[in-house]
């Protein structure tokens, strides 16, 4: 399969051509996902603001700059039949598989209208198909893996879906996960997001073997694809042809898809350790604006159709946040309700 090279690690190019995916696809659906993109966006720009305006509490992890990833995997695989699960950079997902806005503001605010009551705050989202995002870092790998297993097991269709961080890799359940998914056979697609940084260490400084997945799957006999994870139409032919492959197979793949985090771990944590220069550099590669570009080549969008977008993404997260405000919070009477199961 033919390959580039971006920061010096090679990535699979599938048939990733613009002009074969916008085809594809069609101008709809096109214009779907950049909507989807550019209001994750919006979403957590504002947000954002709200914590540091004391709105919002707990903790607060923006998935800005890497929105091509999840847009991309949800567009081509869809929430029918598929478990879906993440870390705690969760607001992306819980979006795209349905949550609205409005209740997901609304949990980051605390209140007894939000996706979890008000009990998660921003790194417990779910929906129907969304197992959850959570905080144990490369804890939710078993959940995910026991989705897969259960797929099998019944013989229902689908896959198993689950986002983890570079920085979870060294953790013990990831691997222990990925031993088993092999012996077993089991439909999960495993995708490490590689924003080059787990919380304030370099990615190099804490994994062995670069490129991760290409080395890591060796070791279990597992299929590894590496993606660019700026490049909207090389996810999505990535994403597309694993999909099909896995599928088919019913066996686990391991993506490491190459990416870029605008901000820092979290708010509490500001990325004090990379240079202004580094993060600009990083900045000219933004997902949302290169796939931007290709569409207006195309004239598959305009300008005026663009600040559009966004004006009504802005409108959508600002009455997001009004209904958040306005709700109730919790009463302490209902904390220890739904522990447990029916």
């Amino acid at each position: 399969m033919t390959k580039k090279t971006i920061n010096q690690i090679e990535y699979n190019i599938f048939d990733s051509k613009p002009s074969k995916v916008i085809s594809a696809l069609g101008k709809d659906k096109l214009l779907r996902i950049l909507r989807d993109m550019i209001g994750i966006r919006a979403f957590e720009v504002r947000a954002e603001s709200a914590y540091q305006q004391g709105q919002i509490g707990g903790f607060f992890h923006a998935y800005i700059g890497q929105e091509a990833i999840q847009t991309a995997a949800v567009h081509v695989m869809g929430m029918k039949n598929n478990w879906w699960t993440t870390t705690y950079r969760c607001h992306a997902l819980a979006l795209l598989l349905g949550a609205t806005p409005d209740e997901v503001m609304a949990e980051l605010y605390g209140k007894v209208t939000g996706n979890a009551m008000g009990r998660g705050g921003s790194m417990h989202l779910y929906t129907d198909r969304l197992l959850g995002g959570f905080g144990i870092v490369g804890g939710h790998l078993p959940v995910a893996t026991g989705a897969a297993f259960t797929l099998k097991y019944e013989k229902q269709e689908g896959v198993s879906v689950c986002f983890l961080g570079d920085g979870a890799v060294a953790q013990g359940a990831v691997h222990e996960s990925l031993n088993l998914a092999s012996l077993w056979n089991l439909p999960c697609i495993y995708v490490i997001e590689n924003n080059h940084w787990g919380m304030g260490t370099a990615v190099n400084r804490a994994i062995a073997a670069q490129p991760i997945a290409e080395h890591l799957a060796q070791a279990y006999k597992m299929d590894a694809y590496t993606f660019d994870g700026m490049d909207l139409f090389n996810c999505y032919a990535g994403f597309e042809h694993i999909y099909h492959e896995v599928r088919k197979t019913g066996k686990p793949v391991l993506v490491e898809v190459l990416t870029e985090r605008f901000r820092g771990h979290s708010i509490s944590d500001p990325g004090l350790y990379r240079s202004k220069e580094v993060l600009e550099q990083a900045k000219q590669r933004d997902p949302i604006e290169l796939f931007i570009e290709v569409l207006k080549k195309e004239k598959l969008v305009s300008d005026e159709e663009v600040e559009k977008m966004k004006k009504e993404a802005k409108e959508i997260v600002v009455r997001a946040m009004k209904f958040a405000d306005e709700s109730p919070l919790p009463d302490p009477i209902h904390l220890e309700e739904d522990v447990f199961a029916p």
